[in-house]
């Protein structure tokens, strides 16, 4: 039987959903780039712990012999160095940082496949998305605002998530195969799902629909004390809007605009990491990475996205001969 929310569990409801997407935030590829490091620090003892994957997979990397280490980052180091000149450029660490990204995403999501796949059918229907985030099934009336702000903002979510749910499914089937799923997941990755993502976000910030976010849709609702000075985090909003989204100067963001502020920037955030490994690493400053170099700072590469902070040397997608 399908049950609509009770009233007295939608704040807890609510809470949840809050606390899942903050998780989903900090493990996204945007944040990566803020907890990685401060101007000019490398925290390797945060990367151990809380970036390696779980305290499973620091005790496994402790296991491994220098010698097994030394194998296995070799074998990396060859794979990257994708001109097998015997150097990694900043352009070779990009690229291999990208699709280390994008292997671990789908990674994710094809282990959450199987957790929301309940009844093992091979497809995942809205009930069973449902069950496993909220452990029931939710049916929100479309037309029908809630008067509580809190049980509004969320039945808002949750109908956002349906109609990213419907988009995915590109054959009409019920339910999700894994295809549609990951697209359902991470909707950047999937081409067909690039459209949706923008009008998801026009309908959010486009608050006088004429197709484009102006600064002041950008910043929301913030409304400017003429008496007093701006406070540190709009300078900052303000500074990304006019120097990192607004490419065409115009004061506003177009579709195209507006995509690169809504969907994470793993390319920006990959050649930043490739930067800073060459800055630290490079001893004859050529501007390049020699495998030599790298053993020699073995501990900082092991610390960075361009192992996934270590994890790849259990990953046999990256060391074993063939990738």
């Amino acid at each position: 039987m399908r049950l609509g929310p009770r009233p007295a569990t939608l704040g807890l409801l609510l809470l949840l959903l809050l606390l899942l997407l903050l998780c989903a935030a900090v493990a996204g590829a945007g944040d990566v780039e803020d907890l990685h490091y401060a101007p000019g620090e490398h925290r390797a003892d945060y990367h151990r712990e809380a970036l390696l994957g779980g305290q499973e997979e620091v005790d496994e990397y402790v296991k491994l012999t220098p010698e097994e280490q030394h194998k296995r980052l070799k074998s990396i180091i060859k794979k990257i160095d994708l001109d097998s000149d015997g150097f990694l450029t900043e352009s070779e660490l990009s690229s291999w940082i990208q699709m280390s990204f994008k292997h671990y995403a789908m990674q994710e999501a094809k282990q959450q496949f199987v957790e929301y796949d309940k009844n093992s059918d091979g497809s995942v229907s809205w009930d069973e998305y449902n069950i496993q985030m909220y452990d029931r099934v939710i049916d929100f009336d479309e037309n029908t605002a809630l008067e509580d702000a809190e049980e509004e903002s969320f039945r808002q979510l949750h109908l956002k998530d349906k109609k990213r749910f419907e988009k995915a499914n590109q054959d009409l089937d019920p339910g999700l195969n894994l295809e549609e799923f990951i697209a359902f997941e991470h909707p950047e990755e999937v081409d067909y799902m690039t459209e949706f993502v923008i009008q998801e976000a026009l309908e959010e910030h486009d608050k006088n629909a004429d197709g484009f976010v102006s600064l002041e849709e950008f910043l929301g609702d913030y409304r400017r004390d003429p008496t007093n000075e701006d406070p540190e985090w709009i300078l900052v909003e303000k500074d990304r809007f006019l120097n990192d989204y607004d490419k065409d100067t115009d004061g506003r963001l177009d579709p195209q605009e507006l995509l690169s502020w809504v969907v994470p920037n793993n390319q920006g955030i990959a050649q930043e990491e490739a930067l800073h490994l060459i800055d630290e690493m490079d001893l004859n400053s050529d501007r390049k990475l020699s495998e030599a170099e790298i053993l020699e700072n073995q501990e900082l590469f092991l610390t960075s996205e361009a192992t996934d902070y270590g994890r790849q040397l259990h990953d046999e997608h990256f060391y074993h001969d063939e990738l």
